[in-house]
């Protein structure tokens, strides 16, 4: 079951930044300029190869145990990043408080799981 529970979170970030890399801020439904389409593509694409390798390392977790956890340690201080932003700035769309609610609260539950 936590195989499948990691896959299964896994594609937020597969489809999400497969999403933001194919079709930039549109895919947010925002306007933004060519420097801000850049950098969205970017982390989009960094955002994919983490769920992808986040996927991968749920078939084995004996062995790729120390990967994934380096993996939700990145994604928690993403939500960390993303919850500075909610001080600073106020409350995002509700996507962004889809993706914090993952990135400090799915993503450490299922690391917990992994590691028990």
């Amino acid at each position: 079951m936590l195989v499948l529970a990691i896959r299964l979170a896994s594609l937020v970030p597969i489809l999400g930044g497969g999403a933001g890399a194919l079709f930039g801020v549109a895919a947010l439904g925002e306007a933004g300029g060519a420097a801000t389409g850049s950098h969205l593509r970017y982390l989009s694409g960094l955002l994919l190869g983490l769920g992808l390798c986040a996927f991968w390392c749920a078939g084995d977790l004996r062995r790729r145990g120390a990967l994934f956890s380096a993996l939700c340690a990145i994604f928690v201080l993403g939500g960390a990043a993303r919850a500075l932003g909610v001080a600073a700035e106020g409350v995002p769309p509700w996507p962004h408080l889809l993706a914090l609610g993952m990135e400090l609260g799915v993503v450490p539950a299922l690391w917990l799981a992994a590691r028990c």
